[in-house]
């Protein structure tokens, strides 16, 4: 399987529902530093996995889409713990849908899977993976 990665990050805003979440139930912010590997078996006619700069676009455009923002304040957290694995899963859920849209090109439509890690810090990270 061969795989091709893209970093940006993204800085939010949020607060935790449940105790087990002691002082983070107050809203505090968060920087991420978010990876997103495309992975496929058989490299494209180009030679690649994916186009590098059409993937750090497609993964710049979500982040703008989530960053600077009070993740509280969006209908569609409402309810929900935007915990580091949740938002990792958001992350790779819209960037799957933009390589569905033809984002990425039609090579990208070869793709096998698409993993997302978001680093909260230097020593705690989460990360989602699903197929394409």
């Amino acid at each position: 399987m061969f795989s091709v990665s893209v970093r940006d990050h993204m800085m939010i805003a949020h607060s935790f529902t449940g105790e087990s979440f002691g002082p983070a139930r107050r809203l505090h912010g968060a920087t991420y530093v978010i990876d997103a590997t495309f992975r496929r078996a058989e490299l494209g006619g180009s030679g690649t996995v994916v186009d590098i700069g059409a993937a750090a676009a497609q993964l710049h455009a979500v982040v703008e889409e989530l960053g600077y923002r009070n993740l509280d304040d969006d209908p569609d957290f409402a309810g929900r713990n935007t915990t580091t694995e949740m938002l990792a899963k958001e992350v790779a859920d819209r960037l799957a849908a933009r390589i569905q849209a033809g984002g990425l090109g039609p090579e990208a439509f070869q793709l096998a899977g698409l993993a997302v890690t978001l680093h909260e810090s230097h020593i705690a990270w989460a990360s989602y993976e699903r197929a394409l």
